[in-house]
């Protein structure tokens, strides 16, 4: 038997990731989409960080991170600033437009997750995030 776990996470991210827009045009959410959605949330967690790290904890590589930090800058929802420290470093940074869009992702998310774990009890959804935990930690490790 072949195992498909490559597979499924690609089909799920893939379907997970039209969902996600579809939920945002249930909602009449157009402030952002999907991938920036993503971006907020790691800034929502703390922003002011280099875009070397926004890359490195969204995974996207440094050239599409750039395209994407230039159509939310447009957008409102970030600004660049170099710091006091480093000033050849880039911080980023939400303006207050992103910052009250956080609830409106956040009910897109329940949303999501809802779905994703129809039928799963909590020691369920416990235990498939801690393998997913590991399997991120694996691929993570080979870069």
């Amino acid at each position: 038997m072949s195992r498909q776990a490559g597979f499924l996470i690609s089909r799920i991210k893939h379907i997970g990731g039209r969902l996600f827009e579809h939920i945002l045009d249930d909602k009449n959410i157009d402030a952002f989409n999907g991938a920036q959605g993503n971006l907020l949330y790691i800034l929502w967690q703390g922003d002011g960080i280099p875009i070397r790290e926004l890359s490195k904890q969204s995974g996207l590589a440094m050239t599409s991170l750039t395209g994407m930090l230039d159509r939310m800058e447009s957008a409102g929802l970030i600004y660049r600033d170099r710091g006091d420290k480093d000033r050849r470093k880039i911080l980023i940074f939400l303006t207050d437009n992103a910052r009250a869009l956080e609830k409106d992702y956040n009910e897109v998310t329940e949303e999501i997750e809802n779905i994703y774990y129809k039928g799963f009890s909590e020691d369920e959804i416990d235990q498939c995030e801690n393998y997913l935990q590991r399997i991120l930690h694996n691929v993570e490790e080979q870069l």
